[in-house]
């Protein structure tokens, strides 16, 4: 097995639906410009609130992709 060396960058996804399709929104829009993204880990949550109801959630994350 090959050794690996990544760099890792921060997003941020929003979703109006829930957390986990912010997360896809992150992934799916940060892979159409960085190649070999391999791993993500959820380092904050939070959401937007409106009459008592979620109305926005919005997940910032740490990507890992790997170095050619």
């Amino acid at each position: 097995m090959s050794d690996h060396v990544y760099k890792i960058i921060e997003l941020a996804g929003s979703s109006a639906v829930g957390s986990d399709d912010a997360i896809r929104n992150a992934i799916k829009r940060a892979a159409l410009t960085v190649d070999h993204l391999d791993w993500y880990e959820v380092i904050e949550s939070r959401g937007h609130i409106v009459n008592g109801e979620i109305a926005h959630y919005q997940v910032k994350l740490k990507v890992g992709f790997r170095l050619e």
